[in-house]
């Protein structure tokens, strides 16, 4: 039972906390470009939440070990609700800049660094003290949570920007964030055994070349991620609809995401998982060239719906590879791993997005990073292919010798 109540707890905090995040996340570049009156510096916060992340690998590879307990995860979700705090509080004073934005982003960077892959551990532990099989069903119920944020958060979102309350949600997501980390504090902490080495990421990659090509397609589907909730923000800025296009394919994306979980299990088993996912980040590009090609609330709404479900295939594809080629200390390496290059490569997007909005124009940026994503997805296929083949004829070849 006390296993039971610490999973609800871990559960009900992470899907709340990511519920004010999908929320907000309308509100954000809308308080920033009304604010500062700057379309490049919209993406200032996602891009300098980055910056930790890209360099967790080295800061943050015994920090994660020590965020091992709620407590100690309450303690970071303090600072991640300061860092999200930051931005209203400077707002409602007329004092925000791009230098803040940037000090928001770094102290946001470093929260999600540490409690991200921190969260997802103990909710896993705790799930196999509560029983066998537990914690897979755990993660799973975690990610479902995140997918239904998705779905309902921008339209709750939409309506609240229409009602006026920009500048309140951000201050919503700051408080549930601090509220999620106190409700995890009756989580117990599961201690590492003294001197056991924590493999690194680069090592752990090694014999591992379908979990490279994984990364490659989602890292870059990540990257140009900014094209989508960037550039759907501001064309509903500049056509007088704030919010409404984003929220559309928010919740399109929220609604595909869905019914992909629910299919994902059934094709995984049918389809290699390095082409699957070479072909869901494919059709994810296409579906940003249909938004950009013909962007109205509708079409957005349809695109967003084929790309989350396109896109939940391809993670499920790669946490196959994963799940299959590793195990123990070895596996954590690697989800912590995948947790960076998603991060990491969103960040960057998100950094570079705005100036390039800025220069190109929404629509024209949404096509590009379409043409780009689908671009790489179809070269590690064939590469992977390739690949595959040789392999193939270096084996027949050497049983016939």
């Amino acid at each position: 039972m006390k296993a039971r109540s610490e999973a609800l707890a871990l559960l009900a905090g992470g899907g709340a906390a990511d519920f004010a995040f999908r929320i907000a996340q309308v509100a954000l570049p809308l308080v920033v470009l009304r604010e500062t009156g700057s379309v490049a510096a919209t993406g200032l916060v996602g891009g300098a939440a980055g910056i930790p992340v890209l360099l967790s690998p080295w800061w943050a590879r015994k920090a994660r070990q020590w965020v091992d307990s709620g407590p100690r995860l309450a303690v970071v979700a303090a600072v991640s609700a300061a860092a999200l705090a930051l931005v209203p509080a400077a707002a409602m004073l007329g004092l925000l800049t791009p230098e803040l934005l940037v000090i928001s982003g770094l102290l946001l960077g470093c929260g999600d660094a540490l409690s991200t892959p921190g969260r997802s551990a103990l909710l896993a532990d705790t799930g196999d003290r509560w029983g066998d099989g537990r914690a897979v069903v755990l993660l799973t119920w975690q990610d479902g949570l995140r997918r239904i944020g998705m779905m309902v958060g921008p339209v709750v979102g939409a309506l609240a920007v229409a009602a006026n309350l920009t500048n309140g949600l951000l201050w919503v997501e700051a408080a549930t964030v601090l509220a999620a980390g106190l409700l995890a504090c009756t989580v117990r902490a599961e201690r590492a055994p003294e001197g056991v080495a924590t493999p690194s990421i680069r090592a752990s990659l090694e014999g591992r070349r379908e979990v490279l090509y994984g990364w490659i397609v989602r890292g870059t589907g990540c990257v140009t991620w900014f094209a989508f909730t960037l550039g759907l923000s501001v064309i509903g800025e500049e056509r007088g609809r704030p919010g409404i296009y984003l929220a559309s394919g928010m919740t399109g994306y929220g609604v595909g995401s869905v019914i992909g979980t629910a299919i994902s299990l059934a094709v995984v088993r049918r389809i290699r998982p390095v082409p699957l996912a070479s072909i869901a980040w494919t059709g994810m590009g296409l579906c940003w060239i249909g938004m950009g090609l013909w962007t109205t609330p509708a079409v957005v709404a349809v695109m967003g719906a084929l790309s989350g479900l396109t896109v939940v295939l391809g993670i499920a594809a790669i946490s196959v590879i994963i799940t299959r080629s590793s195990a123990g200390a070895e596996r954590r390496t690697l989800l912590s791993g995948q947790s960076v290059v998603v991060s990491a490569s969103s960040s960057a997007g998100m950094l570079a997005g705005g100036p390039i909005i800025a220069a190109v124009g929404a629509e024209h940026t949404l096509v590009g990073a379409g043409l780009l994503t689908a671009l790489v997805a179809v070269l590690v296929l064939v590469r992977c292919e390739t690949a595959g083949y040789v392999r193939d004829r270096d084996h027949h070849v050497g049983r016939a010798a």
